[in-house]
């Protein structure tokens, strides 16, 4: 079945197509009522805006947004906003490009590539022990003085390196909420010898074809972020308020020590955000390009006839490498190398897909079984501070497979 460009008010009532410029939305027609359960999340400029879209077996069948970017702009096709967690994925696959031509060993020591790292009895971890939270350093609270410390790159990842681990790491995973990005980022910029952001370039924008992969997002693209809201406030309560006193409770001082650093709420709204590089969590991203590079993924390998990844590199991608309680999120984790097993609204727990969702509602994923992918972006933040995301893509997720499978 070919697939048509049609726009939102013809998808959201599944009437006939009409030739449009190359802007406008794009939903093949098999793909309409996930449209209009999109479509459905964003009646009413408090509900924000968003953006979704999906690829199956490497050809794009849905690409649409709606709602507001802000209180007088809304939402267009260019529009991109800042989606924390899910730029793990992002960053993960570049290290997995790497390693493709041999320049990053999953199993080889950190220090091998970065030798400062192996201070403070870090000597022993390996790349797959951070892209699996195994390395025992999850905390960011505390690991650089002031609010705005973690916006150094280069005095963070010094921190990092002369860290001590935490002893739980040899008896299960501790989700790296924040720090991820850093490690990952500093391995790769020293097996390349470039900085992260152009290795970012060189390995994901510029062979998908599309520059929305921000970490540090160039003065002239930012009119084009759309301001998250409302503010960050775990249970209902005032960050502050709430990390220090969860930081005290045994259950729940993994959760504060990993991703709720001192000023937290109000960083994340603060401009200075996108001139630093935390791959962990600024992120900025179109659903658009999240879903091409993941739309390659599960394609095999391959999108447009050009070669992305090899499949045998996909198959180690999708194996669970650490399956335990983690001591952070409190829940049992099934870890790949970088990514997580999405979260669907279904009782089925699809093996074949690995992906990466934010806080707040924004992810991504790939099903290898079904060859879709599907992102979804939104600024509109989701209820409490769940680290993998809430129910919207979860929803959207589950209904997109179901399509996928009848496609």
């Amino acid at each position: 079945m070919s697939v048509r460009t049609i726009d939102r008010e013809q998808a959201s009532r599944g009437q006939g197509v009409r030739e449009l410029p190359p802007t406008a939305m794009h939903v093949d027609p098999r793909f309409l009522p996930l449209a209009d359960r999109f479509f459905a999340l964003y009646k009413e400029p408090q509900h924000g805006g968003g953006a979704l879209t999906a690829y199956l077996h490497g050809e794009k069948v849905l690409d649409i947004w709606a709602g507001w970017a802000d209180r007088n702009r809304r939402w267009t096709r260019d529009t991109m906003t800042l989606s924390f967690s899910t730029g793990k994925g992002v960053a993960s696959t570049v290290v997995h490009r790497l390693a493709e031509r041999g320049l990053i060993d999953y199993f080889a020591p950190v220090a091998q590539y970065w030798p400062e790292f192996a201070a403070g009895g870090k000597g022993s971890i390996t790349v797959a022990d951070v892209m699996t939270h195994s390395a025992g350093l999850h905390r960011v609270r505390g690991l650089v003085p002031g609010t705005h410390g973690i916006l150094d790159y280069d005095r963070t990842v010094a921190a990092l390196a002369a860290a001590h681990p935490d002893k739980r790491r040899h008896r299960g995973s501790g989700y790296h909420a924040v720090t991820y990005g850093w490690l990952v980022a500093e391995i790769a910029a020293r097996v390349t010898g470039k900085p992260f952001v152009e290795v970012v370039e060189e390995e994901i924008a510029r062979p998908l074809g599309i520059r929305d992969f921000w970490y540090r997002v160039p003065a002239g693209e930012r009119h084009r972020i759309a301001p998250l809201f409302p503010r960050i406030s775990p249970m209902g309560l005032n960050w502050g308020m709430s990390a220090s006193v969860l930081s005290r409770i045994g259950p729940t001082r993994g959760l504060a020590e990993a991703g709720m650093p001192d000023g937290f709420d109000d960083l994340v709204r603060d401009p200075a955000v996108h001139d630093a590089v935390m791959p962990g969590w600024n992120g900025v991203f179109t659903a658009r390009s999240l879903a091409r590079m993941y739309g390659a993924i599960a394609a095999g390998g391959v999108l447009d006839g050009l070669r992305f990844l090899d499949p045998g590199t996909i198959a180690e991608m999708s194996r669970v490498r650490r399956r335990s309680h983690d001591y952070v999120l409190g829940v049992p984790m099934a870890w790949r190398l970088g990514y997580h097993q999405p979260v669907f609204a279904s009782t089925e727990r699809p093996r074949g897909a690995l992906g990466h969702y934010g806080v707040g509602g924004s992810g991504a994923f790939a099903d290898l079984e079904s060859g879709l992918s599907l992102a979804f972006t939104t600024n509109r933040l989701g209820a409490g501070a769940i680290p993998l995301g809430d129910l919207r893509l979860a929803r959207l997720g589950a209904q997109a497979r179901d399509l996928a499978r009848k496609a």
